[in-house]
This record gives C-alpha cells, structure tokens and sequence, in this order.
C-alpha cells in the first residue's frame, strides 16, 4: 500500500518549482508535460514554465489531500539517467532543491530519490551558515563548476575546506580540458602558459602582444591561487590558516571568472 504523505505548504511546493521550472537553468516546457504526464497529473495553462508546474502540483496536492505528486515529480525529474551527460546540472538542482526540501524534512540524495533529513527547526548554525553562503553565490551567478566543488556538505565544515576544494575546481577542469595527469604550476606551464606557441587551453588567437599577455596573466592569476590557497592549505593545519567569508566569496567570484574564460578557450589536444 502506497503511503500517504502530508500536503507541503504551497510556498515549498511553489519553490520546487522555481528551481525545476526556473527559465535558464530548469526544465523545458516539454520536460515539464512529459514528466507530469508520467506521474499522471493534469497539465494546467500557465504564462511561465514555473506557473504552470506550480499550478498544477498544486491542484494535484488538493484533489489528493497528500504531497505524493510533488515527491514523485521530483524524483522523475532527478532521475541519474536524465543527467549522464550534464552532471553538474544534476548537483546544481540537487543543492538547490535540498534548501527547499529541508522545510519539510526531507532531501535529494545522490540517487536522486527522496530521504528523510533534517528539519529547519532542528538545522546546525553549521547548515544554517552553509545555505546562506549558497544563496550568495547563486545572487552572485556563480559558475556551475565552482558550485559543484563547494556543496552544502563542504561550506558547512568550514570557509577553509571550501576555498580548498573550490580551487581543486580548476586543476580538475583543465585536466579534464587536456588529458594531462600534472598539477599546480607545472599543469599551469604546461597547458595555460603560452610558450614557443599557442597555449594548449588558449583563451584567445595568442597572435599578438596583448593576447599573448592576456594568457599569461589567466596563467599567472591560476599559478597565484594555487599558491595561495591550493598549496599552503594541503600542508597546513587548519589552526594556522583562517578564511574569512568574505575573503571564501571573493576566491570564489574569483575562481568563477577563470571558469567563465575556459568555458569559451580553444584546446588544442
């Protein structure tokens, strides 16, 4: 027998679907009637994708006195499958939605089903702490990747781990660029830094003066967080390093920058 949960206040149910039918980053109009089709709730005319999912969960919620639709459309939409190929998209809604999920108790695992997890009343300072740095970052338009490295999880230990790991984002990316195995500035020389010729990730012709120096200086500012953050942090114990909030932001918007100029950078293999 299938189990009958309790209605979710319509503002959870209206912010789930903001983060599954936001404009940019949500479904699109067709996932949306696909999915509701599967879970087999009626579709409703609405002037925006968010209005019209929210609509109709909401309606499904009334006539069925229970938030069974709403649970079953999530886990439709977080299903691993439909991510294989967009993986940070997958982690991206999946901490987005947790924020909102923890009202009612519950969250999205990594297997994109529904768990039972901590309430908002009984949230750590520590979790509290975590989400109001994530709300920053997405007002910041943050990029996904440096999202990815900096979970809900990772900022509630500390701004130290986090700077950590976000700037592991970047090693990562530029491996994953080139199929190179290296790391800290001897990946950097290798694969940023203009030599003889055009830089291996080349974030311009690299024709003239002023390209070729514009690739040394994103060179040069990745060579520099490493040093700053990657390496002291990887040796030092945490007593003796302390990141600010402030300064975890601004390493962050940092780091989201450098991303954003690999996003559009030519490789050569």
């Amino acid at each position: 027998m299938t189990t009958r949960h309790e209605p979710w206040p319509a503002t959870v149910v209206t912010a789930v679907a903001g983060v599954l039918g936001d404009t940019a980053q949500g479904l699109t109009g067709r996932e949306i009637g696909q999915l509701l089709a599967v879970v087999k709730v009626p579709d409703v005319d609405g002037g925006n994708k968010r209005d019209r999912l929210a609509g109709a969960l909401l309606a499904q919620q009334a006539r069925q006195q229970a938030s069974n639709c709403v649970i079953a459309f999530i886990k439709e939409a977080m299903a691993p499958v439909r991510y294989v190929q967009q993986p940070h998209t997958f982690s991206r809604r999946q901490d987005d939605l947790n924020e909102i999920l923890v009202h009612v108790g519950l969250r999205v695992n990594d297997e994109g089903s529904m768990a039972r997890g901590p309430a908002a009343a009984t949230l750590s300072e520590a979790a509290r702490h975590a989400s109001s740095l994530r709300a920053e970052l997405r007002r910041r338009s943050t990029h996904p990747e440096v999202l990815r490295y900096c979970t809900l999880e990772i900022l509630a230990k500390n701004s130290f781990h986090a700077s950590l790991e976000a700037v592991k984002s970047v090693a990562d990316r530029l491996r994953t660029l080139t199929g190179q195995g290296l790391d800290g500035a001897r990946l950097v020389d290798t694969v940023l830094m203009p030599g003889q010729g055009t830089a291996r990730v080349a974030i311009n012709a690299n024709a003239t003066g002023p390209e070729l120096d514009e690739q040394k200086g994103l060179a040069n500012l990745v060579k520099g967080l490493f040093s700053m953050y990657r390496n002291p942090a990887a040796h030092e114990p945490r007593l003796h390093r302390t990141v600010t909030d402030e300064e975890l932001l601004e390493l962050l918007t940092t780091l989201s920058m450098v991303h954003r100029r690999l996003d559009g950078a030519h490789v050569t293999p």
